[in-house]
């Protein structure tokens, strides 16, 4: 059984779903209805539709899934998280491959839940991301720790970091850690009181001085480095 929790404040959280199966659709409407904190707001098929509906409706949640039509949910969550940063994007996808993983962060995506997950998981990655934090299925943290100790790597300590991440300032290393959580670059400036052109011109800094030249992989480096909590 799921545990219904009360709103805070009275408002339930405002929630859009985004999969182009109606069937799929209409499951998790129904799981989101016995929660009296949850409020679904609006339903579309496609990519297009969801960033529109997004910018008219305001939710506070885009379950957003990743193949769909006339636009994919990694654009569709670039293109909201550019333009409506309050909107908090969570995949939900039965992609559980990391590639893609680091594609929906990298585009703005809050959190990131494979299909196959339970009801409870899916409530609690919806508050998480509601309240600002970062989400990661278990399913998908196990895979990718269990890729990168196949590999022989392990969550570095400070003695360990490589030599390129030792030359980030602490303000670089921050920056780095909220990219890596899927923030965008004006949620990152409200966050520390900096302006989006600072924080651009961060982010150029570490992409010189790590040699990396695409967020994506950007993302990659900070989760290897054990910046990012998942779970």
């Amino acid at each position: 059984m799921i545990a219904r929790e009360q709103p805070a404040g009275g408002r339930p959280i405002r929630v859009l779903l985004a999969d182009d199966h109606a069937l799929f659709r209409e499951g998790v409407r129904s799981l989101l209805a016995t929660q009296p904190d949850i409020e679904v707001v609006g339903e579309v098929a496609d990519g297009r539709a969801a960033v529109q509906q997004a910018l008219a409706l305001h939710p506070d949640v885009v379950l957003m899934d990743i193949t769909m039509p006339h636009l994919d949910g990694i654009e569709a969550t670039r293109q909201i998280a550019a333009r409506e940063p309050a909107v908090r994007v969570l995949v939900l996808t039965m992609h559980d491959n990391e590639d893609v993983f680091l594609r929906a962060l990298g585009a703005g995506a809050a959190g990131y839940v494979l299909k196959k997950s339970g009801g409870l998981e899916l409530m609690s990655a919806i508050r998480s991301t509601h309240e600002g934090n970062s989400y990661l299925s278990p399913y998908l943290a196990k895979a990718l720790m269990t890729d990168y100790l196949q590999r022989g790597d392990r969550p570095p300590g400070p003695a360990d970091l490589p030599s390129p991440a030792k030359r980030l300032s602490a303000r670089e290393q921050e920056i780095l850690k909220l990219i890596a959580e899927g923030h965008s670059s004006r949620e990152i400036a409200e966050m520390l009181d900096l302006s989006v052109k600072t924080v651009h011109n961060h982010r150029t800094r570490l992409m010189t001085k790590l040699d990396i030249h695409r967020n994506a992989d950007l993302v990659r480096y900070a989760i290897r480095l054990g910046m990012v909590q998942v779970g």
